[in-house]
């Protein structure tokens, strides 16, 4: 785990701005530091040590010295390619995992992109053809941003640290606001910037003499092909081994987040099957609160496995304290209210462990989701009235007349456009997907790597933390997106597949209870004199006030105090505005405190 940042030039190579950008990236790499600048290229790295401890310590070079890399994730099949590299003749260095891609690319070129399987953002240069080449795996676990102008190609695993490496920060871009509060985040390669972007989960950029010259995806969801297993429970278990036994590789000891869900709970189950001894496990809840939440499960499979277990349950004051270290560690748009309990767990993992275990993907690759059993006549008046997706997916989240309301002019100028990713998506999915197969591809394309994936890298990092998710590797991820329908979900039931196989290592009454997801009390925070506080705050905020209509704050606030029910949206608005002081009217350097966020905005 660790930040990448680098600048390829396409005229006179600027240095003075590197240090400040990965002093942004600290707190991703808190272990070590190091930079490359050869010809027109700068590169910088900081560094949390997992594997190679000693000698693992980046940019790696090749031996004959023309390819350089920095690399932020794990490869999980390292030793497998070591293997193999070594008997075509590469000579490795050092013990890291990353040096697979370096000495991979030297002997295959763009194919390694194809052999390796983790979680990654890298860029490798070659100096003697006086190339970038950018990637970025292909469920999007690993963050990176990009910007191409006049004097070159800058790039990062933030925007804080892109902004860093900036003469000036860019104006904002109304269709990433307008997805943020209708989708909770930007989507594609949409960034809250002008001109800055993502490179998308699965894409690759090459970047020759400081331009971009080539785009391209390396592995997309439209190219997974159908199941045709006679024995799938079998066949998922001779995956499971093989994928879960490569994410227990590192150097330090490996923890887990248990919410008591069935994601979690397989992977402790995994855990102790693949002779995992002495596991430390956190969980958070709030169980005087109006959402309740799976405590007392994830405490009996504690007990029942003889884990060291660790339970959070903060009040309001706590969450809210953290929610300004939220906005900041999110550092794209992104208002998942389960953010803050995630935070949370990091900050208190983090006195003890370098990596967790996260149950990421489980109900996207298995189709969990409620929302994948929805029934045809429900999807299909969806589709009439918006359509383009099948009825999934349809709609955001302001409704009837609150778009005119609450959003400013340069919002409501964008119109529908905004549901244009996703519409763009699933027009691109084959005709012989089902429509359960394109509702989870929709949400392995954007959902996933735009929403949950921010949170768990984000959160996770900011305390340099790192999170490993074995149901979003790319192999898992394919093997359930071709998977029957019937194998995975009915009516009324979700992970039908997941379940049945992990019955056969796990005792049955672990995945009985329903569903029940994992709810923040947003609702529970905005009430009495801290609503009107917050009130007073919004109506008064500049960039509150440039993007959104007064009259809309009003309303919210008067909806709030009368049904407590828009305490989401308002949310929404509080998150805006602090990714405004912190992004916007300055560049705020590090993790901020832990304090109160009204007050905070109203120094």
């Amino acid at each position: 785990m660790c930040g990448i940042v680098g600048f390829a030039a396409s005229g006179r190579l600027q240095t003075e701005r590197l240090p400040l950008a990965m002093a942004a990236l600290q707190h991703r790499g808190p272990d070590g530091q190091g930079e490359s600048i050869e010809g027109q290229v700068a590169l910088g790295h900081t560094r949390l040590s997992i594997i190679d401890l000693e000698g693992g310590a980046q940019p790696l070079r090749s031996p004959c010295g023309r390819y350089v890399l920095i690399a932020n994730g794990e490869i999980y099949n390292h030793l497998e390619l070591r293997q193999e590299l070594s008997a075509l003749g590469a000579q490795f260095l050092t013990g890291s995992d990353c040096e697979v891609i370096l000495q991979g690319y030297a002997l295959w070129g763009r194919d390694v992109l194809q052999r390796i399987e983790g979680m990654y953002a890298f860029a490798l240069q070659d100096i003697q053809q006086g190339e970038v080449l950018l990637a970025r795996d292909p469920l999007g676990m690993k963050p990176l941003y990009w910007t191409e102008s006049a004097d070159g190609v800058r790039f990062a695993s933030e925007l804080k640290a892109l902004l860093a490496l900036l003469p000036s920060t860019p104006g904002l871009n109304p269709i990433a606001i307008r997805q943020y509060i209708e989708a909770q985040h930007p989507l594609s390669d949409n960034t809250p910037f002008e001109g800055i972007k993502r490179v998308l989960a699965g894409e690759a950029v090459m970047i020759r003499h400081g331009l971009c010259v080539k785009q391209w995806r390396h592995w997309r969801a439209e190219q997974v092909e159908g199941l045709s297993e006679s024995d799938p429970v079998s066949a998922l278990d001779d995956l499971m081994e093989t994928v879960f036994t490569q994410h227990q590789r590192s150097d330090v000891p490996i923890g887990l987040f248990l919410s008591g869900g069935v994601d979690s709970t397989i992977l402790l189950g995994l855990m102790r099957r693949y002779g995992m001894q002495d596991i430390h496990t956190f969980s958070l809840g709030f169980p005087d609160s109006s959402v309740g939440d799976e405590l007392d499960v994830a405490t009996r499979l504690a007990t029942h496995f003889g884990t060291h277990h660790r339970v959070i349950t903060p009040g309001a004051d706590d969450m809210l304290s953290r929610l300004p270290q939220v906005v900041w560690a999110a550092d794209d748009l992104m208002r998942d209210p389960a953010s803050l309990p995630t935070l949370l767990l990091a900050e208190e993992a983090s006195q003890s462990m370098k990596v967790v275990f996260s149950g990421e993907g489980g109900d996207e690759s298995f189709a969990g989701y409620g929302r994948y059993r929805t029934g045809a006549v429900e999807r299909l008046f969806k589709s009439i009235a918006f359509p383009g997706t099948g009825g999934f997916r349809s709609r955001g989240d302001l409704r009837g007349g609150r778009v005119r309301q609450l959003l400013g002019d340069k919002l409501m100028r964008v119109g529908r456009a905004w549901r244009g990713d996703l519409i763009e998506s699933w027009q691109s999915y084959p005709a012989a997907w089902t429509p359960l197969q394109k509702m989870q591809a929709l949400d392995l394309q954007h959902a996933l790597p735009d929403n949950l994936l921010v949170k768990a890298d984000r959160m996770l990092m900011a305390h340099g933390v790192e999170g490993r998710m074995p149901f979003v590797d790319r192999r898992v991820v394919s093997w359930g997106l071709a998977a029957a329908d019937a194998l995975k979900c009915d009516r009324r039931e979700g992970k039908k597949i997941l379940k049945n196989w992990a019955s056969g290592f796990m005792p049955a009454e672990h995945f009985a209870a329903k569903k029940r997801g994992f709810y923040v009390p947003v609702n529970d925070w905005w009430r009495g004199d801290r609503l009107e506080v917050l009130g007073r705050m919004l109506t008064g905020n500049e960039a509150i006030r440039e993007w959104f209509k007064p009259a809309g704050v009003e309303a919210l606030l008067a909806e709030q105090r009368r049904s407590q029910r828009a305490g989401r949206q308002l949310m929404t608005l509080l998150q805006f505005a602090l990714w405004h002081r912190f992004f916007v009217e300055s560049v705020t350097p590090a993790l901020p405190e832990v304090t109160d966020p009204l007050a905070l905005l109203s120094r």
